[in-house]
């Protein structure tokens, strides 16, 4: 199966020297992540991971858990408890480890990597040396490296789906632009497509509301410019954000428009995670934008559930100007990964063991699990067994609770979720791979000192407006046309302009200097 994609193995990763140490070497871990509050099994930190007993017996290097804020899920109230202790580990590792290590790794909290890499870690150098602009990306400010990051591979993330059994029920083609997108949209919401006799269809929907705000892209406007909501990206080389241009508050004002007629979902704020598994499960969800392997997945588990149940992918629709994108892709660098402490004695062997994770053997456990337990090797190709891929479990969350796919930094292997991405999803990235739909990211930047304090000082609280005039607009409070001037103004008198600057500045020395 795999033999007939393109799909191969991280390029250059090679056999290292094992056991890096003789004797057993414990080394304690900070790793706090979405999925797990300590390093353990769904946060068990009384049971090893399979993955860490092979790495122990493979490197001699054994992991011991000290992570803080096991009480939160909250990955940023852990760093600041961890940090706060002034007692690191001699790993820090986790969700959202980037700024914070950024920031105090040039003040001596954090050992600086560069030589370490340089002299002691082939695999990681060689994987970097073929990514020079993501070296650059995870630099601090005075021009070090403090983390090795969670590296995702592949190339498309989220994707336009629509329901085509209903466009059959009601002879409608997929739409191919933003008014034929609506004026499915307004069928789904009137010509009863579920055929249940009921107005109940909710045409657009989704499960993080975000997406909903993604439909600017629709009028030619930008909602983030990297992997995650809410952020800043490149306008014609330089830093600004989405929400302060002219072209996001035409587009907001159509998506009000969309939502005051019933297009778009009316609990979109509300109903959560849940949304994707109610609204198809009970024959009401008409499109909606979200993951290609999971949301492919429905066409196999709503069988014989739902009747003619058919949620397909479909290219993006062209937007008024006539521009087709993707907006959302994957990131080549997470913000996740981890670092080694200035309390850590045994850097080397510290570099070393995070050495390992890009080796062959380092990656193929990261990425799969064990071997024999997990997956097999298949003529020269990792595959897992048929008990992961048919136990009806979600194979990522399986693999979490081996201790594969955790955010460690390691190189990901795309090669592992192709083997769980159903055909529909395939042949709608084959369908994606079209056209040239994926957009320039913002990479993100390191503060100075002085940076930081700015962003600090006012950018959380300008955030928080953006996102509150945002959702009170959509739902009818205000009208975002005629409130732009003074919301504007609100922005400026914030510090949206001092923020502005300290980022071009940033961005400047880290990616022009």
């Amino acid at each position: 199966m795999l033999g007939t994609t393109a799909l191969t193995a991280p390029a250059l990763a090679q056999d290292i020297e094992l056991p890096i140490v003789d004797e057993p070497l414990e080394l304690t871990i900070h790793m706090h992540w979405a999925r797990a509050q300590g390093y353990g099994p769904g946060g068990d930190t009384s049971k090893l991971y399979p993955v860490e007993e092979v790495a122990r017996e493979k490197t001699n290097i054994h992991l011991v858990d000290q992570t803080s804020g096991r009480n939160t899920t909250d990955n940023s109230e852990a760093m600041n408890l961890l940090l706060a202790t002034g007692d690191l580990p001699d790993i820090v590792g986790g969700s959202n480890i980037r700024q914070p290590v950024n920031e105090y790794g040039p003040q001596g909290a954090f050992v600086a990597l560069n030589d370490l890499v340089e002299e002691h870690a082939p695999n990681i150098k060689a994987w970097f040396d073929e990514h020079p602009d993501i070296w650059d990306a995870i630099s601090a400010y005075d021009g070090n490296v403090y983390y090795i990051p969670y590296l995702p591979d592949g190339k498309y993330a989220r994707a336009w789906f629509v329901r085509q059994d209903w466009l059959d029920a009601l002879g409608l083609e997929r739409p191919d632009n933003v008014d034929e997108l609506y004026e499915v949209l307004v069928a789904f919401r009137d010509q009863d497509p579920n055929g249940n006799g009921e107005k109940d269809e909710i045409p657009f929907f989704a499960r993080d509301w975000e997406e909903m705000i993604r439909l600017v892209t629709l009028w030619d406007a930008r909602s983030t410019g990297a992997d995650v909501y809410h952020q800043f990206y490149l306008k014609d080389g330089e830093v600004a954000h989405p929400y302060a241009q002219e072209a996001y508050r035409d587009a907001l004002a159509n998506i009000a428009q969309w939502y005051e007629e019933g297009l778009i979902d009316p609990e979109v704020f509300t109903r959560g995670s849940s949304a994707r598994d109610y609204l198809l499960g009970e024959n009401l969800g008409g499109v909606t934008h979200d993951w290609f392997a999971s949301t492919s997945g429905y066409n196999v588990a709503l069988e014989g559930k739902v009747e003619g149940f058919n949620f397909v992918p479909l290219l993006p629709p062209q937007s008024a100007a006539g521009v087709r994108i993707e907006e959302n892709r994957r990131i080549p660098m997470k913000p996740d990964g981890w670092a080694i402490s200035y309390s850590n004695e045994h850097p080397v062997e510290t570099i070393k063991y995070f050495d390992f994770w890009f080796s062959k053997e380092g990656a193929l456990l990261a990425n799969f699990g064990v071997e024999g337990k997990t997956w097999d090797m298949v003529d020269g190709e990792p595959v897992y067994k048929p008990e992961v891929l048919d136990s009806g479990q979600p194979v990522n969350s399986q693999m979490y609770l081996e201790g594969a796919q955790v955010y460690r930094g390691y190189p990901q292997d795309y090669r592992y979720e192709w083997q769980w991405t159903r055909d529909s999803a395939r042949e709608g990235i084959e369908l994606y791979d079209t056209e040239d739909l994926l957009v320039e990211q913002f990479l993100g930047v390191a503060f100075n000192e002085d940076e930081q304090a700015i962003y600090d000082k006012y950018y959380p609280s300008i955030q928080t407006y953006m996102l509150e005039r945002q959702q009170a607009w959509i739902l009818g409070s205000g009208d975002v046309q005629e409130d732009w001037d003074d919301y504007i103004t609100a922005l400026n008198k914030m510090g949206y302009v001092e923020v502005i600057e300290i980022m071009n500045s940033a961005y400047e020395r880290q990616y022009r200097g």
